[in-house]
Formats: C-alpha cells, structure tokens, sequence
C-alpha cells in the first residue's frame, strides 16, 4: 500500500510518501518539507498566534492535496511538542480539523522516544545488542535504552534546539557567555534523566537520530546524503568539540553556507550541537553511530505490525495524550 506521513513538528511539517508492505522494509517514495517554526509563533501566554495557526492550517490543507495525488491511500497525521504544549493546542487542533479534514494525532513525548527507538532497533537488528538513542527536535530531547523492541526506559525532556536558541542564544553569532552558561545548564538538566538511563543497564550500541545529529556528522567529515542511506556514518565526542568552536563563532547565515546546514535550521544549530555535547557527556558515550531512520520510520513500523490486514490488533500504536 501506498502510505503517507505528515509530520507537523517544531520547525517544519514534513510529507513522506512511501510503498509500505508488511514484512518488508518502508521504501520511500518522495518527501515533502516545508518551514513552520511554531515554536517561533508563540504568545507569552505560551498560545500559538493566529498567523502560526493559519499557516499551519494552509501547509497541512496543501500537503494532504500531495499525498493525494501521489496515490496515498491513507495519510498518518501527527504533530509533536509544539502542538502537545501550547496552551491553545484543543483549539488549534480543532481548526486544522474543521478547514483542512485532517485529525492531527498529538503524540506524548513518551511516545516518540518509543517510536523512534523501534526504528533504530529495525535499522540496526538484534546484533546490535542494549542500544541507548539520542533524539533533538525543535522542542525536546528523546532519550531512550533498551535490549528489545520496546525500550526499558523512554524519556522526553523540554530540551529541544528550537526551544533553547529561542530562550537562551538569540543572539547572532550567540554570546559565549551565554554558551559557557547553557553548557552548565544542560549538564545540571540531565543529571536525573542519565540516571534513569544508565540504571536500564550498558548499551552496547550508543545512536543518534534526527536530522541535528545528521548534520553535525557531516560537519565532523561523515559522508553526504548523496553517499546513500546504508554508508556508515558516525560523530565522535572530540569532533563535536571541535564543531562547537567553529559554528558557534559563525552568523547564522554564514552557518547556512556549510554543507550539510540547511538554512531553516542554520540558527539553531549551536543550541542542537550543545545538547548533542551534553547529553553524549552525561551518558560517557564518545561515539554516536547515525540512524537515517527515526520517529516517522517508527510510526510506519508500528502499524505494518499491528494492522496487518488494515484492522488494529491489540498492541496500541501509541498513548492517548491527555
């Protein structure tokens, strides 16, 4: 069948259209991407503004016209932290819905390190043993171990690139006060939550998943998307030092020069390469492996197990969020 993903995150809603066959591996077919920013459309009641929601509204109306006429068969529709939190969210919500017909599902922050951890566990196979993996969005950082399927321990925490660039390095190149500062702030943040992580037992595999991690191993020397999705690619501890040093003396502009840096997401990559540095440090991992594959992946993977034949088994897909 002929599947799509639409995936309204933080920065960007992102359509992808793949040939999903149960037993086999999702072959994409094409990939939509367009700039939102929501975390940006914020009020200081922490409501997403009317011009965030209409031009929300505008891209899910007019990437559900590509997936259907890509031949899609049925559009999985899914939004993440910005919509999870915003004090206006049910409203929100309840536009899209009414304007566009699409019934956006909200998934816990739980959920997506759930999910993304079954696409690095599909990606890497059972070999790989206990693996720990490493998630930044726009608004939040996903930690998650596990030796099976379903990761022991699966974290969510509000330390997404979007959400500390817009609270602490609005500055243009940042303040290296400000850098020095964060720096201390995340380590002190994720104490509790590396605890918890460690407790679950030794990973034998440490990755990184989403497309900050992607970036910042190919500013460290790791090959370019054009190499194929199968060549190994990989961010050493030392080489995300050095990386820090550079970007975060750079504009944002001239950031959106460096290959691999795409302009929508050129201003908050210091913050995602600090919250890389943190979270590799706190865990004592020196080298992370690269998953291409991640939390649409997850939800494709997900339901080819539980609805095999178009009807819902009894293992839940994800969690209501309240």
């Amino acid at each position: 069948m002929r599947l799509g993903v639409l995936d309204v995150g933080s920065n960007t809603v992102h359509l992808l259209v793949v040939d999903a066959h149960r037993g086999g591996h999702p072959m994409p077919m094409s990939s939509t991407k367009a700039p939102l920013r929501l975390s940006e459309n914020l009020d200081d009641a922490g409501r997403i503004t009317t011009s965030g929601a209409e031009r929300l509204i505008r891209t899910v109306d007019e990437f559900s016209g590509i997936s259907r006429s890509s031949g899609c068969g049925e559009l999985m529709a899914f939004a993440t932290s910005a919509l999870r939190e915003a004090e206006n969210s049910d409203e929100v919500l309840a536009a899209v819905r009414d304007k566009t017909g699409i019934a956006l599902e909200v998934l816990s922050g739980r959920d997506e390190a759930r999910l993304t951890f079954l696409a690095t566990r599909r990606w890497f196979g059972w070999s790989a043993g206990r693996i720990v993996n490493l998630d930044i969005g726009g608004g939040s950082l996903e930690l998650s171990s596990g030796g099976d399927e379903d990761p022991d321990v699966a974290l969510s925490l509000r330390l997404g690139a979007g959400r500390l660039t817009r609270d602490w390095l609005q500055g243009d190149p940042p303040d290296k006060r400000r850098v020095a500062v964060l720096r201390d702030w995340l380590d002190a943040e994720l104490v509790d939550s590396v605890k918890e992580i460690k407790a679950a037992g030794k990973p034998d595999l440490a990755v990184g998943t989403s497309k900050t991690f992607r970036s910042l191993a190919r500013l460290t020397g790791a090959a370019p998307s054009g190499a194929g999705l199968r060549v190994r690619r990989t961010l050493t501890a030392t080489g995300l030092r050095q990386v820090i040093a550079f970007i975060s003396r750079m504009t944002a502009a001239d950031r959106a020069e460096l290959e691999g840096v795409s302009a929508d997401r050129s201003q908050q990559l210091v913050a995602g390469a600090l919250i890389a540095e943190a979270a590799m440090r706190a865990l004592s991992v020196e080298q992370l492996e690269i998953c291409p594959w991640a939390l649409r992946e997850g939800l494709i993977l997900r339901k080819l197990d539980t609805e095999p034949n178009g009807h819902e088994t009894e293992t839940p897909l994800m969690e209501v969020v309240q």
